[in-house]
C-alpha cells in the first residue's frame, strides 16, 4: 500500500482531538470485547492495516490465536460468549447498513447481553473503527504499532 496523504501532518490538531476521542470510547468497554469488534469491522471493510494493528493487540491482550481465527466465522464458532455474539452481530449489521436495514434481530440480541450506556458505547466502538477503516483505506495508511513490531521481531 502506498501512503497518499498523512492525516497527521494535515490535520494535525484535528488528529490528535480524534485520536484522543478514539482512545476514550475504546477504554469504554472490555479490552478484549472491543479488540474483537475493531477485527471484525476491519475484516468486513477489508483495512489490512486495522486487522493487523487489531490482531497484534488482541494478542497482546492475551486473546486466544482460535477466536482470532475463527473471527470472520463468529456465528458457527463456539468459542464466543453471548455477549461477544451481541457485539459481533451487532458490529456486522451497523457495518453493512449499505445492505440492510434489518438488524432487529442484532438489536435483540445487543439490549438483552448490554445496559443502554454499553449500547451507545458499543456503538461508537464500531463507528469510530470504521471511520479509521475509512481513513487507513484512503489514505493509505499503515501504522505500525509497538504490538505489531514486537510480532515482526518473534518471527
Amino acid at each position: 500500500m502506498t501512503a497518499k496523504l498523512n492525516p497527521y501532518a494535515a490535520a494535525p490538531q484535528l488528529m490528535k482531538n480524534w485520536t484522543a476521542t478514539s482512545l476514550l470510547v475504546n477504554d469504554s468497554l472490555e479490552a478484549g470485547l472491543v479488540e474483537l469488534v475493531k477485527i471484525r469491522a476491519s475484516q468486513i471493510n477489508g483495512c489490512a492495516n486495522c486487522i493487523n494493528m487489531h490482531t497484534a493487540e488482541a494478542r497482546e491482550r492475551g486473546e486466544h490465536e482460535q477466536r482470532i481465527y475463527l473471527l470472520s466465522a463468529w456465528q458457527e464458532a463456539p468459542c464466543y460468549s453471548e455477549r461477544e455474539r451481541a457485539a459481533l452481530a451487532w458490529t456486522e449489521a451497523l457495518i453493512r447498513l449499505s445492505e440492510s436495514h434489518n438488524h432487529e434481530a442484532a438489536y435483540e440480541a445487543l439490549a438483552a447481553q448490554f445496559t443502554q450506556e454499553e449500547q451507545v458505547k458499543l456503538t461508537l466502538v464500531i463507528n469510530v473503527i470504521a471511520a479509521w477503516n475509512r481513513m487507513a483505506i484512503g489514505f493509505g495508511m499503515w501504522l505500525e504499532t509497538d504490538a505489531t513490531r514486537k510480532l515482526q521481531a518473534a518471527a
